[in-house]
C-alpha cells in the first residue's frame, strides 16, 4: 500500500551529530512524504551493495499507529527482488529487535526507528543485494509502513538505492542502513520533530491514498 502524502512545511530542529554505519547507508529517515506497506501480504524490497564483510543487522524507518510498537518483522536478503539467491533470512524479534519512537508527522503517524542485530550474512564488496521486509508485526494488528525516502542523503556505493513494492513493481526508495560488521545507530530522522494534528483512520481494505 502507497501513502502518497503531498509534502508540507515542518518545524525542523538541528540534529545532534549522529555515528555514522559500517555498511550502506540510504539516507535519514524522511517521516512526511510517503512510505509502504510492510505486512497484510505486502513485500517492500531495497538493494545495497556488499562492501565483502557479513552483514550483523539493518536499521530502517517506520510510520505506525500511535502507540504501535513493533514486534517482530520478517526480513531475507537475496540476489534478486525478494528473488532469487537467498544469502539469509529469519524473523526479528526480542533482544534482536528495538523499536524507538523518534516523533509524531503531520498526519498522526508515530515515526520510528527500528533496529535489527544478531545477523551474520557474507557478502561480497561490489555486489548487489536485496534487503527484503514482510510480515511486520504490532501487538494491536495495524499497518506498518516502511518510510521513503528516495535515497536522499544516502552514502556508499550504489546508493541511491532501488526498490520494489510486491504488488506495484518500481517504487522511490526507503530510509535503511546496513550494519556489515560492529555495532552502529540507527539512521535518524532528516527533523527530530515532526509536527501535526489528527490520527488517520484506515480508510477501506488497504488501499487508501493519502493528499
Amino acid at each position: 500500500m502507497k501513502l502518497r502524502i503531498a509534502s508540507l512545511a515542518i518545524l525542523c530542529l538541528a540534529l545532534a551529530a549522529v555515528p555514522a554505519w559500517a555498511g550502506y547507508d540510504n539516507g535519514p529517515i524522511n517521516g512526511t512524504t510517503d512510505a509502504w506497506t510492510i505486512n497484510f501480504g505486502y513485500i517492500v524490497s531495497d538493494t545495497f551493495t556488499g562492501d565483502g564483510s557479513a552483514v550483523s543487522g539493518f536499521a530502517f524507518g517506520v510510520w505506525e499507529f500511535p502507540g504501535d510498537t513493533m514486534s517482530s518483522v520478517d526480513w531475507s536478503i537475496t540476489s534478486g527482488e525478494n528473488s532469487g539467491t537467498v544469502y539469509g533470512s529469519g524473523t526479528a524479534n526480542g533482544a534482536n529487535l528495538t523499536d524507538k519512537f523518534i516523533s509524531t508527522n503531520q498526519y498522526g503517524y508515530d515515526i520510528d526507528a527500528i533496529t535489527v542485530s544478531g545477523l551474520n550474512v557474507s557478502t561480497t564488496s561490489g555486489t548487489t543485494y536485496w534487503l527484503n521486509l514482510q510480515n511486520a508485526s504490532v501487538p494491536s494488528g495495524d499497518p506498518v509502513y516502511w518510510d521513503e525516502n528516495s535515497g536522499a542523503g544516502c552514502k556508499g556505493s550504489g546508493c541511491p538505492s532501488q526498490a520494489s513494492e510486491s504488488a506495484v513493481g518500481t517504487i522511490a526508495s526507503e530510509a535503511f542502513t546496513i550494519n556489515s560488521g560492529g555495532s552502529g545507530t540507527t539512521p535518524e530522522p532528516s527533523s527530530i520533530m515532526l509536527f501535526g494534528s489528527g490520527v488517520l483512520g484506515l480508510a477501506g481494505v488497504l488501499r487508501r491514498k493519502l493528499f
